[in-house]
């Protein structure tokens, strides 16, 4: 995967209801993230028509996040692949 210009991340929200929202585009397609500062919480969703292991992503968000718990849910479709992941 390679991606195709610069991430956006953007920091918005009012009150107790603010956190980051981070877009980058892949020539496969998208990675979008949320971190909700309420929630102490990320959520990622890897998706590519390109495969990929989603045990690596796993490993790269437990490895840069450090988070207490982790879950991770794999959805199919078609014949390519869409790897939400939410620490």
């Amino acid at each position: 995967m390679k991606q195709h210009g610069p991430a956006q991340i953007i920091h918005f929200g009012e009150d107790d209801k603010k956190g980051y929202t981070l877009i980058t585009l892949l020539t496969t397609s998208n990675i979008a993230a949320h971190f909700s500062e309420e929630l102490d919480a990320a959520f990622i969703d890897c998706f590519s028509c390109k495969h990929y292991e989603p045990a690596t992503v796993e490993k790269v968000a437990r490895e840069f996040f450090l988070p207490k718990d982790c879950e991770r849910l794999v959805l199919y479709r078609g014949e390519g692949v869409n790897y939400p992941l939410i620490c």
